[in-house]
């Protein structure tokens, strides 16, 4: 059993909070915000002790009663939650995206590996039941060598806030820093990460000078050519297309899965679904897997997890999307 605490009480936190609840090996134990207010209405919804509740997240990091910490504040604070929790010797799942930028990334990947904690970055669909069913098509043979891959992650916000924290500069604001942790991960289950070069990019900023919208096209050295738009602009269709030689898959709900869900497959015979059923909601097949690594420390490989190293490669091409954009 896994006894956690949560750093940084919004949204994301409420959705783990409500996930946890579903899985065996994991009990929320701990929780600080700097909001009294936060603590108080979150502790109560959860039946959190009060001794367990604190407004300085250094009494939580320093806490004996947990093992583990889900870190869930703005974007800009990552860093410095998860060297202090490294330091005490917790270990870590971290919202996305991690860092700001991959000069963070490498501190934080020095720091993990000194202080020897195991480490998660929360991309909860790597976990679902559905994202190891696509593997298992493609290593299977169900259509081909693949030629190509598509990814689509956008929706359409109808009003800039130069305070939300995905306008704000400051707070890791950006389309590509927000979103395109998904459709990268996803490529890299296919592609190595070092083998992809950017072809080509083009996007628009916001009147807060953050990216709003991102074409993205990269190509493998193995040919397979991928393609990720990410916005916050458009409400797309969210979906990842896999071309291969002998037919496709496509993905409607790629990103956040329910519990059953579907892939459709298309070759030259014929085309069909195949369903898949979860046990958990996304977020507990997350909670649980990383649980079990962390009991365990086992080969993160089994829950295909997003580790600190695959978290270095990822935002090293975010980075580059970044540069070239601004260029």
């Amino acid at each position: 059993m896994i006894n956690w605490g949560i750093i940084g009480l919004g949204n994301m936190a409420n959705k783990f909070a409500d996930a946890i609840q579903e899985v065996y090996n994991a009990k929320l134990i701990s929780i600080a915000s700097k909001s009294k207010q936060k603590l108080k209405e979150f502790g109560n919804k959860f039946n959190i002790e009060s001794s367990n509740q604190f407004n300085d997240y250094d009494e939580i990091i320093k806490s004996k009663n947990i093992n583990a910490l889900y870190i869930s504040t703005l974007n800009n604070t990552h860093m410095e939650l998860i060297i202090k929790s490294a330091k005490n010797k917790k270990n870590i799942l971290c919202e996305k995206p991690l860092s700001l930028n991959y000069a963070e990334t490498i501190n934080i990947f020095e720091n993990i590996k000194k202080f020897n904690v195991n480490f998660y970055e929360a991309i909860a669909y790597r976990s679902h039941p559905q994202t190891l069913e696509i593997i298992e098509l493609i290593k299977n043979d169900k259509i081909g060598k693949i030629k190509s891959i598509e990814c689509y992650f956008g929706f359409k916000v109808n009003r800039v806030k130069p305070q939300s924290r995905l306008f704000n500069k400051e707070f890791g604001g950006g389309a590509l820093l927000d979103l395109g942790c998904y459709p990268i991960s996803f490529i890299g289950l296919f592609c190595n990460y070092d083998d992809l070069k950017i072809i080509n990019i083009k996007g628009s900023y916001s009147s807060t000078n953050v990216d709003d919208h991102a074409e993205v096209e990269l190509e493998s050295r193995t040919n397979i050519k991928t393609k990720f738009i990410v916005s916050f602009k458009q409400n797309y269709k969210n979906k990842c297309i896999l071309y291969g030689e002998k037919g496709h898959l496509k993905i409607e709900f790629p990103w956040i899965p329910e519990k059953k869900s579907y892939i459709e497959i298309f070759n030259s015979n014929s085309s069909y679904k195949k369903f898949i059923n979860s046990k958990y909601s996304v977020y507990a097949n997350q909670i649980e897997n990383v649980s079990l690594n962390f009991e365990n420390n086992d080969d993160k490989s089994i829950y295909n997890l997003v580790d600190i190293e695959e978290s270095l490669k990822i935002k090293k091409i975010l980075d580059e999307c970044l540069s070239r954009l601004n260029n």
